[in-house]
């Protein structure tokens, strides 16, 4: 029994070491499908349109200004995400009142500190840590409000960064569903008896950029619809596993009010990676440490 204990915990040692190994080679990859993508589309197939005249011209000029601004909002989105610090547990924090009197529907109980079996306690960092806060085995340390280490953008999603995580999915999908639709014409005629104008190099770069966009717009479809529900319920994908049998969720506040502890409530500043200075002095939900949840939880 103490051997398999001791194997399994050695795996998950060098599963988490080789996820950290991963991260220049997963953002190297990213901007290799975006090198790619944009020699097919900029340089290969609408680029030269333009000097073409007409309506083709006009298209072209469309559909490369369309290309160039979710490309913009996508690196933007990604990089905000490598880059932010998900958050973490401030040194010698300690819960204040309101969170000394614990959560009703505690998720884990082996992570509740024994002398107070109200206050969550983190035994691998050996501190108290806040509600919705989860030990990343990966980074190494608490996050605050996680969701996933993932390993495309090297980084924890919680709280500080989960809006731009989003934001990437977003305009991933809209960038690769463009790329897919524009590219679409040039696919199709790979299989049909015309003679195809360009050289071997050019013709395979776009067939690759077609089925690269096509697979990440039909996976990244997936991930996006799943953390739309997941903000719709105020509701991690840690939390979503972990409470499926519990019954109600006290930091379900309803759809507005959920939507927007994770974008803010400032409208300018929804679909740009960051938030209002009035957004940041006026929600603290925004900085991972405290959560407003429903009264007749609050009153219990």
């Amino acid at each position: 029994m103490h051997r398999s204990g001791t194997a399994m915990a050695w795996n998950v040692f060098k599963f988490c070491t080789a996820l950290r190994g991963l991260g220049s080679i997963m953002i190297l990859l990213v901007l290799g499908v975006v090198g790619v993508t944009y020699y097919a589309v900029v340089l290969t197939n609408y680029g030269p349109a333009l000097s073409q005249g007409g309506f083709d011209s006009l298209s072209a000029l469309t559909i490369l200004l369309l290309f160039h601004f979710l490309l913009a909002m996508l690196l933007w989105s990604y990089f905000s995400v490598v880059f932010t610090d998900p958050g973490s547990v401030p040194p010698n924090w300690r819960p204040s009142t309101d969170e000394e009197r614990g959560e009703s529907d505690p998720l884990n109980s082996l992570e509740f500190d024994n002398s107070n079996p109200r206050v969550r306690f983190c035994r691998k960092c050996n501190q108290p840590k806040p509600s919705r806060c989860h030990h990343c085995s990966v980074c190494g340390r608490c996050v605050l409000k996680m969701d996933h280490h993932c390993v495309w953008v090297v980084n924890c999603v919680g709280a500080l960064n989960y809006k731009y995580f989003l934001l990437f999915l977003l305009y991933t999908f809209l960038e690769t569903t463009l790329v897919t639709l524009v590219l679409m014409p040039h696919f199709i005629a790979f299989f049909s008896d015309e003679e195809i104008p360009g050289t071997p190099g050019t013709l395979a770069t776009t067939f690759l950029a077609f089925v690269l966009n096509l697979a990440f717009a039909l996976s990244v479809m997936g991930f996006l619809i799943m953390h739309i529900s997941l903000v719709a319920g105020n509701t991690t994908t840690i939390e979503a596993y972990e409470k499926k049998t519990s019954g109600k969720w006290r930091y379900d506040l309803g759809r507005k009010k959920n939507f927007e502890q994770v974008f803010g409530m400032d409208k300018r500043y929804w679909f740009i990676p960051g938030y209002s200075e009035e957004d940041l002095r006026r929600m603290p939900e925004l900085q991972g440490l405290e959560y407003p949840s429903k009264p007749d939880f609050d009153s219990q």
